[in-house]
């Protein structure tokens, strides 16, 4: 449903960053003092294993082990060793949160880092902020949010379409069928499009949406092949999106004329299509797999060691990866024996790191400064850089609604 490092240790501007989560309960005060006793900083790892999301859940826990083991592997944070403790919420929301107080309470983890679907971060957002804790979510998604205890290490619509809407309209034209899945990211990130294509004075011909696990497309490819849109802008996620690439490239349909637009198509995507079904059509994303850096060298090769040689990142892996050594990096500022969370994101803002993407930075509103990416997919599964923003963006959850602010103190109104 929704997405998917580097051997060297970092400080608070060091080279790359992943991880965080939930914080203690009514005993928050002394979480600190408890794992300075102990010698080991306890963190959470909630990612399906199991269920229908696990298929991409578990790319993310892997991301996020790795960047764990690396930390330890080098000494861990002020001399101390991250102790995991994992929980499968099993792809369901209710089960979520439950798994959340578990490590929250139970195993009083100092952070906890965990999954990937808005259903998901909704179902553990009410527990997080009743226990005051600080929880991880390395996924894109639809914005208008503004909690002071999530740190937010995805894109969020102006990272991805600010860009990607004009570039494709110049390419292609201005003609959308706007198609994903019938929840609220779709409908959000949809709603973006329509502004930009609005300013471009572009149109939408047609919009849909269809249930999560869709796949069949036959009425979805007539109305296509009828109406000829310019652009197929796709918000589907997970099966769904494998479906209807297979049977848009049945139908015949050129890339080159008319593409798929994703915002959700990642490595793990593509590698499901196909190369011969993927190849031609584009994504927009602050990370590919293919991306020339130093850092994104040693995280696909550290990953590809660790999990086998056949194996993919992806723009949300990396960011679960990432997220990691921001958490790292904000402990390092802190004196041990007082550990919160809120001393945690605090101490996280301003951070920046030397990620696979880019340099990034963790923004007053708790979100990350990324570095917007389009690219095409070529049939080897990997992902040509067409365009890449000459500078990162700074994030914007509410930027297509100008009434409304996420800021350092939380969300302004007016």
């Amino acid at each position: 449903m929704k997405r998917r490092s580097f051997l060297t240790r970092l400080g608070a501007a060091g080279t790359l960053g992943a991880i965080g989560g939930l914080s203690a309960p009514a005993i928050l005060t002394g979480t600190g003092r408890a794992w300075a006793q102990s010698g080991e900083i306890p963190v959470g790892l909630l990612f399906s294993l199991t269920g229908e999301v696990a298929v991409v859940e578990r790319t993310l826990h892997d991301a996020a082990q790795l960047a764990i083991e690396e930390i330890n592997a080098a000494g861990g944070v002020n001399d101390r060793l991250l102790k995991v403790h994992v929980e499968d919420p099993a792809s369901d929301p209710a089960t979520y949160a439950d798994r959340a107080r578990r490590l929250f309470i139970r195993d009083n983890c100092v952070s906890v880092f965990g999954s990937y679907t808005s259903a998901s971060r909704q179902a553990v957002l009410p527990v997080v902020e009743q226990r005051k804790g600080l929880y991880w979510y390395p996924t894109l998604y639809e914005g208008r949010e503004c909690s002071r205890n999530i740190m937010y290490g995805g894109a969020v619509p102006n990272q991805q379409q600010q860009e990607f809407v004009p570039w494709l309209v110049k390419n292609f034209g201005g003609k959308f069928y706007l198609l994903g899945n019938n929840y609220v990211y779709p409908k959000e990130e949809n709603n973006v499009c329509k502004m930009l294509l609005g300013q471009l004075g572009g149109e939408v011909l047609h919009e849909e949406y269809v249930p999560l696990g869709h796949s069949d497309f036959s009425s979805v490819i007539n109305r296509i092949r009828a109406t000829g849109p310019s652009v197929i802008f796709s918000t589907l996620v997970g099966d769904s999106d494998v479906a209807f690439a297979r049977q848009y490239h049945a139908a015949g349909f050129d890339p080159e004329k008319m593409p798929v637009a994703s915002l959700t198509r990642s490595e793990v995507e593509v590698a499901a299509i196909g190369g011969e079904a993927a190849a031609g059509h584009l994504s927009s994303a602050p990370y590919y797999m293919g991306y020339q850096s130093p850092e994104n060298e040693r995280f696909v090769e550290a990953y590809k060691a660790r999990y086998g040689a056949d194996q993919v990142t992806h723009f949300v892996s990396e960011a679960a990866y990432f997220q990691v050594y921001q958490f790292k990096a904000a402990l390092e500022k802190l004196d041990p024996a007082a550990v919160t969370a809120e001393a945690i994101r605090d101490a996280a803002v301003g951070v920046t790191l030397k990620a696979p993407q880019g340099e990034i930075l963790v923004d007053p509103n708790l979100h990350t400064h990324l570095w917007p990416k389009i690219a095409r997919w070529k049939s080897d599964g990997q992902a040509e850089i067409l365009v890449q923003s000459a500078e990162r963006i700074a994030p914007e959850p509410y930027w297509a609604y100008p009434g409304e602010t996420c800021t350092g103190e939380g969300l302004v109104r007016g």
